[in-house]
């Protein structure tokens, strides 16, 4: 049995909940919250059987092993390192942290106490993404890669209205990029490593967070292109051209079908059953990691992370987004 606690209180954390308890060694032991009406509502919802207000007591506790991190986007690096220096294993929602400075920091304090770090990235951990992986050879020398996720933000009419929510507050490290962009990033970064350089853009909102953006990344023989949004949506599905073929992804952010198209005009759907709910594999991959008594993911590596990371800060650095973070 591992015995976890929650850092969050949103919807995130809810689904996390409910599909790590699918995984039979899964105990949810605590809810942390920093409101002890919050904290305890949200165990009575959650049947989580103690609740913490505050870090330390949380990370010295003996009665938790692991935690799942979804505060918001800037507090992660400094929870994470807290909970690791106590011995906790950190699983944290992406994206790992505001900039790679703090991805390197979190990567050094879980080496140091040698337990378990793995970003929340689930879109990698998903068996149709391992099928992409699989049947990528089908598809000759690979030319490119095209991803996106745009999806319109319920608090972005709020917004218009003056209303700043944390996903719109540079202060919690948010926008698309960080929120959505990252969906694109990190898959790109699995199955085809650390570009050469990119060339970033973005729509700059008034609260200095990017509304939505694009990368061009460069790979040499090929390329890839992502594109975000919190303020447009967008219904096209991902691609990976190769000289024989296309693979034809429904969403590069949740993969649940995957058809190769090749040049004779055959179409090979190479799906395969994804019967739990998606957070059901990424809280699976890091059960596992921590039973085999391994401290690294080979699927959402320390490597794969920081890497991703550093395209963003870069993005971002192109882009004019700076986050209080960076300072």
């Amino acid at each position: 049995m591992i015995r976890f606690a929650t850092i969050g209180t949103n919807w995130i954390t809810e689904a996390f909940i409910r599909a790590a308890k699918q995984v039979p060694s899964f105990h949810l032991q605590a809810v942390y919250s920093r409101q002890k009406e919050t904290a305890n509502a949200f165990a009575e919802k959650t049947g989580a059987t103690e609740t913490f207000t505050n870090l330390h007591e949380l990370a010295v506790s003996k009665n938790v092993d692991a935690v799942y991190i979804a505060s918001p986007n800037a507090f992660h690096a400094e929870q994470a390192i807290t909970l690791m220096n106590h011995g906790k294993h950190v699983i944290c929602e992406k994206p790992l942290a505001s900039n790679a400075k703090e991805v390197e920091a979190m990567i050094e304090a879980a080496q140091k106490n040698g337990v378990v770090l793995m970003e929340a990235m689930k879109a990698t951990c998903l068996p149709n993404f391992q099928a992409i992986q699989h049947h990528l050879p089908k598809i000759g020398r690979v030319r490119r890669y095209v991803a996106s996720y745009c999806q319109y933000s319920s608090r972005y009419d709020a917004f218009k209205q003056g209303t700043v929510a944390n996903a719109f507050n540079p202060a919690f490290s948010s926008g698309a990029l960080m929120d959505l962009g990252v969906y694109c990033l990190y898959p790109l970064v699995v199955l085809f490593g650390e570009p050469k350089a990119i060339q970033a853009h973005s729509v700059r909102l008034s609260s200095g967070v990017d509304g939505e953006g694009s990368i061009m990344l460069d790979y040499g023989e090929m390329d890839a292109i992502v594109m975000y949004s919190k303020i447009a949506n967008s219904y096209a599905p991902a691609e990976i051209q190769g000289e024989e073929g296309t693979i034809v992804i429904d969403a590069i952010h949740t993969p649940t079908r995957v058809h190769i198209h090749y040049r004779d005009g055959r179409i090979e759907d190479v799906t395969v059953p994804q019967p739990y709910e998606p957070m059901y594999y990424e809280a699976l991959e890091f059960m596992s990691l921590i039973e085999r008594g391994e401290k690294e993911s080979t699927i959402n590596s320390h490597a794969h992370s920081l890497a991703t990371m550093k395209v963003m800060d870069e993005a971002r650095k192109q882009t004019g987004i700076v986050f209080p973070a960076d300072k």
